[in-house]
């Protein structure tokens, strides 16, 4: 996420203030009366939602497209090829969501490669590209049985980076009316989407260094932020790694370039066997937090382990490439590959343990790498039914 901003020494991409943009800690518009907070806060706690797991039918999955403006302006056609890859594999199976500054151009890319009877575009401006973080977390609403698009507040991974421009991508999207769900403004909290893995029988796995920033949500605790968890989620079981790390990652250690939820009671994780490596003993802690870690029932989960990806360098800073962040899909699971023959394989076959009868296709993410991300990090999912 920030290759351009260390290759110059600054901040150039993205900016350090926690100023730009919208605060984490939204404020009623003048004239708004405590009461009106009080009641909005009631009328949230009153509802009953339920996150869907990632493998849940999907209508289809945004992609906030690369351009001159983002961080990648450096190496835009390197990582264009990329996005397109991932377009033509999403709009084979299901819709795609676009959200971009440049709709023309980007239909012109996908003309031929991606089906263009599923692609929708809505033009926005944006800050960068990582739209599992600054993109809508979606709930069914168990009284009505309708869809909720739930939008958390985006700060920049605790105001590293630059962020009021994809802040607004959901209103934004909504304005473009392409949801067929509800909108609940939770800006209040901040919460990425690479954060949070849910089972589907309300389990959430998180990682402490990340929920508990100081730079997201200071004034909470752990308690208060875990009821909120609850409530937006439909969740009565968390589990907190408190170890597990990636060189090179912005994000305080997001779950999905960690340990990743499958059916059938699974978790896969990150495994690192070799001793002389500095990743060693913090994944070797996170793999007996795994193993200890229970599901509502209080049984363990089966666990199967994902292949560490050898040590990729740019411009001298180990990158976080990492093969947990796979993207599920409709009858398919999206993995990312990093040019190394065996660790890809090893990585395939793993996911085909976990998601029987699902095809595994990968992806060349060499170049989201180069920006601290990938494949899961720049993609939402959207449930059956939300994506018109």
């Amino acid at each position: 996420m920030n290759a351009w901003r260390r290759r110059n020494g600054t901040l150039s991409g993205r900016f350090r203030n926690k100023h730009n943009g919208i605060s984490p800690v939204m404020r009623e518009e003048a004239g708004d009366t405590e009461a009106k907070v009080g009641q909005k806060d009631l009328r949230i706690q009153m509802k009953r939602y339920v996150l869907p797991p990632e493998w849940a039918g999907q209508s289809g999955i945004q992609l906030t497209w690369p351009h001159e403006g983002t961080d990648w302006n450096y190496m835009l056609g390197e990582v264009t090829e990329c996005y397109v890859r991932i377009a033509a594999e999403i709009s084979r199976r299901e819709k795609l969501l676009v959200v971009t500054p440049c709709p023309g151009e980007v239909e012109a890319l996908l003309e031929g490669k991606a089906d263009k009877g599923r692609v929708r575009y809505v033009k926005a401006d944006t800050d960068d590209t990582w739209a599992r973080d600054h993109g809508g977390i979606t709930v069914r609403d168990a009284d009505t049985g309708g869809w909720v698009i739930l939008d958390f507040g985006f700060n920049g991974w605790g105001n590293k980076f630059r962020h009021s421009l994809d802040n607004a991508v959901t209103r934004r999207c909504f304005s473009g009316s392409v949801f067929d769900a509800g909108y609940e403004d939770n800006n209040d909290f901040i919460l990425e989407g690479g954060s949070i893995e849910c089972d589907g029988n309300g389990t959430l796995m998180t990682t402490a260094e990340c929920l508990l920033s100081p730079e997201r949500n200071p004034s909470l605790t752990q308690g208060e932020i875990e009821a909120r968890l609850k409530r937006s989620f439909g969740i009565s079981n968390i589990i907190w790694l408190n170890h597990g790390m990636l060189a090179g990652d912005d994000t305080d250690g997001h779950i999905d370039t960690l340990a990743r939820f499958a059916p059938d009671n699974t978790i896969l994780y990150v495994k690192c066997p070799d001793t002389a490596d500095a990743h060693y003993p913090e994944l070797s802690r996170m793999e007996q937090e795994i193993k200890n870690a229970r599901n509502v029932h209080g049984e363990p989960y089966r666990t199967i382990p994902l292949p560490m990806a050898d040590a990729v360098y740019a411009d001298g800073e180990r990158l976080p490439a990492t093969y947990a962040n796979f993207l599920v899909i409709n009858g398919a699971v999206l993995y990312p590959t990093y040019r190394q023959p065996e660790n890809d394989r090893i990585a395939a076959a793993a996911l085909q343990e976990a998601f029987p009868g699902y095809e595994t296709v990968g992806i060349d993410c060499t170049p989201l790498i180069k920006q601290h991300g990938s494949l899961h990090c720049i993609t939402m999912q959207y449930p059956e039914g939300v994506l018109k």
